[in-house]
């Protein structure tokens, strides 16, 4: 939309219980939280009064029909019609056909050939929100595909945005970890193939924290857990993987242990 690749800009997380996971990620990142209009039932999470994400809870039938919580991240196209077409003709699936938000935006819940879930949108004119800058505490700082297979992965997300092929770090028996950039500030995620124990692929995202053993000692006491880390990773950054009390996957990210 500005002539640079398309990025994640917004995520959403998709809740059982939205009180409580707005308390949880409160206290682990930091974030507040508000409604766009009273009674809304969407909440916007927000980090030094810019916006990070929003949340809403899964509505009973596709709970019943065995959603689970998840967090989705956003895309924004010039044309959420034609990239659903394009979509679809790489051998991806729309769950949720174009539909328009009044005055906020155009969107579509899709998935890429291999199942992982994303959205495309397009905002209406005025209504995008600035973002906290990257790499500062409450921002989504890293973008992490655990896909079936991580070199065709990249390829569709590649042709589709633009995005960059990075360095690839050898993970050793867990194969390699392909980086990759979408824009002029270098890389913005990693793509992988998933292990076996994992079921389906999907994203994960990372949030920026001060200190990351302080903050895993957080995801605790809020009643997460933490499912790997943390650890340091090649670039210098400490991460670690978590899920939140509604067993949705999460992760951290900081440049201090």
């Amino acid at each position: 939309m500005t002539g640079q690749p398309a990025r994640f800009t917004w995520y959403e997380l998709l809740t059982h219980d939205a009180p409580a996971a707005g308390e949880f990620y409160s206290h682990v990142a930091g974030w507040t939280r508000s409604h766009p209009t009273p009674g809304s039932p969407y909440t916007v999470f927000s980090a030094n009064g810019l916006g990070v994400g929003g949340m809403i809870e899964i509505p009973d039938a596709e709970r019943a029909a065995g959603a689970k919580p998840i967090w989705v991240g956003y895309i924004p196209v010039d044309d959420v019609d034609g990239y659903v077409g394009r979509v679809i003709r790489a051998g991806g699936a729309v769950h949720t056909d174009p539909a328009d938000i009044p005055g906020v935006l155009r969107f579509s819940l899709v998935n890429d050939p291999q199942g992982a879930l994303f959205v495309l949108f397009k905002p209406v004119e005025g209504s995008v929100r600035t973002l906290p800058p990257r790499g500062s505490v409450g921002s989504i700082g890293w973008h992490e595909l655990m896909a079936v297979e991580g070199p065709t992965a990249f390829d569709f997300y590649a042709g589709l945005f633009g995005w960059g092929r990075g360095g690839v770090h050898d993970m050793g028996p867990m194969g390699d970890y392909q980086l990759f950039s979408a824009g002029d500030d270098g890389d913005f995620g990693g793509i992988m193939t998933k292990p076996a124990v994992i079921p389906s692929p999907y994203w994960t995202f990372y949030i920026t924290v001060d200190g990351i053993r302080a903050a895993a000692a957080r995801v605790l006491e809020a009643g997460g857990a933490v499912i790997n880390g943390p650890h340091q990773v090649p670039s210098g950054a400490w991460v670690l993987q978590g899920r939140d009390p509604q067993e949705a996957v999460f992760a951290l990210t900081s440049g201090t242990e």
